[in-house]
């Protein structure tokens, strides 16, 4: 089968598979919200329990961002989120599953340059350039506060 660039689009068009994005878009917005509410109770628990509320947030984001990563090491994250879709990546669980998803594609070379290595080829690039732009709008804050 010879088909043209103006065809082509036409014809993935027809054969492709239809997308409930409707039914996609609410599974995302309620499990999503579902995250979101889990992780304000458990703020709201730590608030309560005599913790300020910067600990409180700080103490929450690091149970999720555990309970991501372990979720995805016994392969029940990928589960979740292929019925919640964005869902469940918008939360700050989304970039552990992607740390920890690296590092389990990358085990079989070895925990120093499977496991190792892998685990950064997400968060390299996130940790090198974070800290770049932190570094540079801190300078140019520090800047803009000497005049």
């Amino acid at each position: 089968m010879n088909i043209g660039k103006k065809e082509y689009p036409k014809y993935a068009d027809a054969h492709a598979p239809k997308s409930p994005v409707v039914a996609d878009t609410l599974r995302a917005f309620l499990i999503g919200g579902l995250i979101c509410a889990a992780a304000q109770g458990l703020t709201t628990l730590w608030k309560s329990l005599g913790l300020v509320k910067e600990d409180a947030g700080l103490l929450t984001s690091v149970i999720l961002v555990a309970a991501a990563a372990i979720l995805t090491a016994l392969g029940i994250f990928d589960n979740i989120a292929r019925v919640a879709g964005a869902g469940t990546l918008v939360p700050i669980t989304g970039f552990a599953n992607s740390v920890v998803s690296a590092a389990i594609d990358s085990k079989s070379e070895g925990f120093v340059l499977g496991l190792g290595a892998g685990i950064f080829t997400v968060a390299g690039p996130v940790l090198l350039y974070g800290t770049a732009a932190g570094t540079l709008y801190g300078v140019i804050y520090w800047i803009t506060t000497l005049f």
